[in-house]
């Protein structure tokens, strides 16, 4: 059977060939294969190079197509996707008050499974197979299990991070901070004793925004079950919030399951530890850029020998196409490199970061910093098949003189023609295939407008940012702070 570039129909647990693309595996050993096939078997793949046999095996054309490894994005806020671009004019403040504080509370379980499903839905779109969603609404245990289950649903690779803020104490059922561990090991008992696409994480609470005890407690829980951890690091200027790095340091807590988001405030002591630990590094420049976090500090990476990698954040203000952070992403590092150049009056002799270097942000780096590196972020014989077929008709595609440059630089969702998951075809002929998208589309505006509704009933205007915001939160979290030192110093 032979369909054409993405018409194919194939599902784990069959033979598909990938047949006659320009083979981008992001395997050193492997390189680039032009005029090659890709070979999946049971959800795997089994074998990488020209003319492979394909007895029994539906064919996917990739003629004129480049073939390579899905995106991974390594920090997605996936159920803010009802909220979509609702902070195009918001600061990080705006953020934390509006949606936060405001918006979340408003969010029933539904709400939550349908912006999971949303969100996966659009990544997979744009060539996302795998996410890590940092999960912060689970308001009670049926807003976790609807999160879970809406991930499910989109069918994609995700490693759910579940988060233990508070956003209200009206909007939540959990009494102290011991119920709410309690539900983190009853959803990891519940959804991921089974295998399947999702695998366990945990999204920190900010540090020093909670008692030192309770962040502990949530570093302990997460490495009880062997789960990623993820923390929002480093990116409140002029604020102890979103540190602790030397103090976990010191405490002997860091480690390299920990992917640190942000980091745009780390003084150099911070960086060494982070080096140290081996943690990774996940940024996302539109955010960054936009809500007044800082420079992405692409710069401060390379000179501690730490691979970045990239995240869509917020689709509160982001959109969900990680080609957008790439392309965000590589100006910016390339532009830290050149400016010390002209600084001296002078121009660079060569840009310094290559277009294949940043496509290994969200490929191979990526997989490697959610522990996936045995999995995905390559299309390496033995990994699962996450992969995508890039090109077509579309004019911006044409010449295609330099792949990884038309990549990063030429390629949006819409030139994403095929997009397979764990073997499976979620995207086919530019069209998605996992669910109906005139039905999604018209359920998610229903519920923005119903989550909208209720902040209005509630009196809450949005985003709601008293002033002097950060000042305001400082004491407190000073006070968290010294309990951490009390901590260090007894150790």
């Amino acid at each position: 059977m032979t369909t054409g570039a993405t018409g194919a129909t194939g599902t784990t647990g069959g033979r598909t060939l990938v047949r006659n693309g320009h083979v981008l595996t992001m395997d050193p050993a492997l390189g680039d294969l032009p005029g090659a096939d890709v070979l999946i078997e049971d959800g795997r793949i089994t074998a990488v190079g020209p003319s492979l046999d394909a007895a029994g095996a539906e064919i996917i054309d990739a003629t004129g197509h480049l073939v390579l490894p899905g995106l991974i994005d390594t920090h997605r806020h996936t159920w803010q996707s009802l909220m979509r671009g609702i902070c195009g004019d918001w600061t990080l403040a705006d953020y934390y008050f509006g949606i936060r504080l405001g918006i979340s509370p408003a969010y029933e379980p539904d709400d939550v499974r349908l912006g999971n499903l949303v969100g996966g839905v659009d990544a997979l779109d744009s060539g996302v197979t795998t996410l890590l969603d940092f999960s912060h609404c689970n308001n009670t245990p049926e807003h976790s299990d609807a999160a879970v289950r809406g991930l499910q649903e989109a069918g994609i690779r995700a490693a759910f991070c579940y988060g233990f803020f508070e956003s209200s104490p009206e909007a939540t059922r959990f009494g102290t901070h011991a119920d709410r561990l309690a539900d983190y090991h009853r959803v990891a008992d519940t959804h991921f004793g089974s295998g399947g696409l999702l695998t366990l994480g945990v999204s920190l609470s900010e540090i020093f925004g909670l008692p030192w005890a309770d962040t502990v407690a949530e570093l302990a829980a997460a490495r009880e079950r062997n789960a990623l951890l993820v923390n929002h690091s480093g990116c409140v200027f002029g604020s102890v919030l979103c540190g602790g790095i030397t103090e976990l340091d010191a405490l002997g807590l860091l480690g390299p399951d920990i992917v640190h988001v942000h980091c745009t405030a780390f003084g150099d002591e911070e960086w060494a530890a982070l080096a140290r630990s081996g943690g990774k590094v996940s940024f996302a420049p539109e955010t960054e850029l936009n809500m007044g976090f800082g420079i992405p500090p692409f710069d401060r990476c390379r000179s501690h020998g730490i691979a970045p990698t990239l995240s869509a954040d917020v689709i509160s203000l982001n959109s969900g196409d990680l080609w957008h952070q790439l392309r965000f992403g590589l100006g910016v590092a390339r532009s830290q490199l050149a400016l010390p150049v002209n600084r001296s009056g002078a121009m660079p002799d060569d840009v310094g970061i290559s277009c294949r270097d940043a496509l290994s942000w969200c490929t191979a780096d990526a997989a490697d910093a959610l522990g996936l590196g045995d999995r995905t972020g390559s299309l390496t014989p033995g990994k699962q098949a996450d992969l995508i077929l890039v090109g077509g008709a579309a004019i911006d595609q044409h010449p295609r003189i330099d792949p990884y440059s038309t990549l990063v630089f030429q390629t949006s969702a819409a030139d994403v023609r095929t997009v397979l998951v764990d073997g499976r075809v979620v995207k086919r002929d530019g069209v998605l295939t996992v669910t109906d998208l005139d039905r999604l589309t018209a359920e998610a505006d229903s519920a923005a407008d119903r989550i909208l509704g209720r902040v209005r009933d509630a009196g809450r205007e949005l985003p709601g940012t008293p002033p002097g915001a950060w000042a305001a939160i400082e004491p407190m979290a000073r006070g968290f702070r010294a309990e951490a030192l009390r901590a260090v110093a007894e150790r």
